[in-house]
């Protein structure tokens, strides 16, 4: 054996996707939420968590009626914030799929990357609020645990027993997409078998009145939110959401001798950022060198995919920029059926990558992909022909997703079906 030969680098470990746990404005399962999506439903309603007056905006992606009681059951909840109770909830509906018991995770050391934008900006602006106008000894205890960035992940180990690997990723509207990558990196690199990812961001009066303020969101109508519709050319803005998502991601053979549910594979990742933050033309070129860089590292061309769940969130500079660096590194395929799920759930900030991977998954084990709802006039000149506002039937094992950030960070996901079958077929040798 040659000195080059013996100092090769080991073949990096396959990651799949073993279990899903999602809380959004369209339902708690991934398949109701896929089923929701190409229904074409809306998740926009007015906001019911606080009141409105004078915000401009009344209307959002709330998840009403959220209970964690009716997960979870009759539960000490008063340590935890909004935020990490959907992150909680999540991750037990992701265990439960994946069949990951308590005892399990006593016995392993599972981990978790959590994705996020604000964690509870409510709740650090309560405590600072608190503490400035009655004064230091009148901040709550509680409150003051749960305001660092990292206070869901946390309080989410603590409450599901998880030993393993426990990172906040703090990324805008990345977070969640970055989440993925890197707890994929982790496991395809062997300092883990076993790790929860995905995003959260709650929805508040603190979130809404700033995004306000910066102009960021969609005017309103008299029938609710208006033209929140990515890459339509009447776009004006976004409408805020919220939620969490959270997929179980674990090294092939270790799933797969556990007897676990195989969903499908993280092929591969890339990460670029923008240095205009989305106000030049080196966006669309961020944009471009992410996905390059996911599908050089996945180790697929662009004409193999052949479905995109895009980013696009009704920005008119954003979607603009997103879509020009798409058609440069997909090749303009006219045919590339392109969705943007934002259309229905709104920005919803360190979730929303996690929610693109979700319905995208979803898809490619269904055969059907949603639209973009709302879309009658795509913008000219974007180089997505493959945009509609009806849901398709897709035929295809590959998928890419994007996040592409309001501060310049852009990342981009590759995602393939896949089965058990298949999967031991392939690392048996048998395919």
């Amino acid at each position: 054996m040659s000195a080059e030969t013996s100092h090769q680098e080991p073949a990096a470990r396959r990651v799949v996707v073993t279990g899903v746990g999602v809380v959004s404005p369209l339902g708690d399962s991934p398949r109701d939420l896929h089923a929701a999506l190409t229904e074409g439903a809306s998740g926009f309603r007015a906001v019911t968590l606080f009141d409105t007056d004078g915000l401009g905006a009344r209307h959002a992606g709330e998840v009403a009626d959220f209970a964690p009681e009716s997960y979870l059951g009759r539960v000490n909840l008063r340590p935890v914030d909004r935020t990490a109770r959907l992150v909680i909830v999540a991750a037990h509906l992701a265990f439960e799929e994946s069949g990951w018991t308590r005892e399990l995770r006593e016995e392993h050391d599972v981990g978790l990357v959590l994705g996020t934008m604000f964690g509870s900006v409510h709740t650090i602006s309560s405590f600072d609020r608190r503490a400035l106008v009655a004064g230091p000894s009148y901040a709550k205890p509680f409150d003051f645990a749960n305001s660092v960035i990292n206070a869901a992940a946390g309080q989410t180990a603590i409450w599901h027993a998880l030993r393993g690997i426990n990172s906040t990723v703090a990324g805008g509207t990345t977070a969640g997409l970055q989440a993925l990558a890197y707890a994929a990196e982790v496991i395809r690199t062997g300092r883990a078998d076993a790790v929860l990812a995905g995003g959260a961001d709650e929805l508040c009066f603190e979130s809404l009145y700033g995004f306000h303020q910066t102009g960021q969101l969609c005017s309103e109508g008299d029938g609710g939110a208006g033209h929140a519709v990515p890459f339509d050319a009447r776009r004006d803005g976004m409408v805020l959401g919220e939620g969490a998502g959270l997929l179980m991601l674990e090294e092939a053979g270790s799933a797969l001798e556990r007897g676990a549910p195989i969903l499908g594979e993280i092929r591969g990742h890339g990460n670029c950022y923008d240095c205009s933050r989305g106000t030049g033309e080196s966006a669309v070129d961020a944009v471009e060198r992410a996905v390059a860089l996911a599908l050089g590292d996945a180790g697929v061309s662009a004409g193999e995919i052949g479905a995109v769940s895009a980013a696009g969130n009704g920005s008119v500079l954003g979607d603009r920029h997103e879509a020009l660096g798409l058609a440069a590194a997909l090749g303009g395929r006219a045919d590339l059926p392109v969705t943007a799920v934002k259309s229905m759930l709104g920005e919803t900030l360190g979730a929303s990558g996690a929610f693109g991977t979700i319905a995208l998954l979803e898809s490619l084990r269904s055969g059907v992909l949603p639209g973009i709802r709302g879309l009658e006039e795509p913008e000219e000149g974007l180089g997505l022909e493959g945009l509609s506002p009806r849901a398709r039937e897709i035929e295809t094992r590959l998928g890419l997703i994007d996040a592409v950030g309001l501060d310049g960070n852009v990342c981009a996901l590759v995602i393939e079906r896949i089965d058990s079958e298949e999967l031991s077929a392939q690392l048996s040798g048998g395919a």
